[in-house]
C-alpha cells in the first residue's frame, strides 16, 4: 500500500505548487488591474528574450562539449601518472563547469542581440 502513497504525494505536491503559483499570480494580476495599472505590464520583458529553447540547446551544447572535453582531457592526465580517481571526476566536473560558466555568458550576449 505504501507504495502507491508515495508517487501519489509526489503528483500532489507538484499539483499544489503549480496550482498555488498559478492562483497567486492570478490574484496579485487582478489587484493590479483594480488598482488602475496598465495590462501590458504583464508582457513587459517578453519581447526582449530569447526564446527558451535557443537558451536550452546553448547551454546543454556546451555542456555536453565540457564534459567531451573533461573525459579528453582526464585520460591525458591519467596517461601522464596522475590517480584516476581523482583526474577523471575532477576534470570531468571542471570542464562541465567552464561550458556552463561560458553558456551563461553567450545566453547574456544572446539576449543583447
Amino acid at each position: 500500500m505504501s507504495e502507491v502513497l508515495i508517487p501519489i504525494s509526489f503528483f500532489l505536491a507538484i499539483f499544489g505548487v503549480v496550482y498555488l503559483y498559478l492562483s497567486t499570480r492570478n490574484k496579485e494580476r487582478l489587484a493590479l488591474i483594480e488598482k488602475g495599472a496598465d495590462a501590458s505590464i504583464f508582457m513587459s520583458g517578453k519581447n526582449n528574450t530569447s526564446p527558451i529553447w535557443k537558451v536550452l540547446i546553448l547551454n546543454i551544447a556546451l555542456l555536453l562539449m565540457g564534459i567531451g572535453v573533461g573525459v579528453f582531457l582526464s585520460g591525458l592526465l591519467v596517461m601522464m601518472g596522475m590517480d584516476d580517481d581523482i583526474a577523471q571526476p575532477g576534470t570531468i566536473f571542471l570542464m562541465a563547469g567552464i561550458a556552463l560558466f561560458v553558456g551563461f555568458f553567450m545566453t547574456k550576449n544572446l539576449d543583447k542581440a
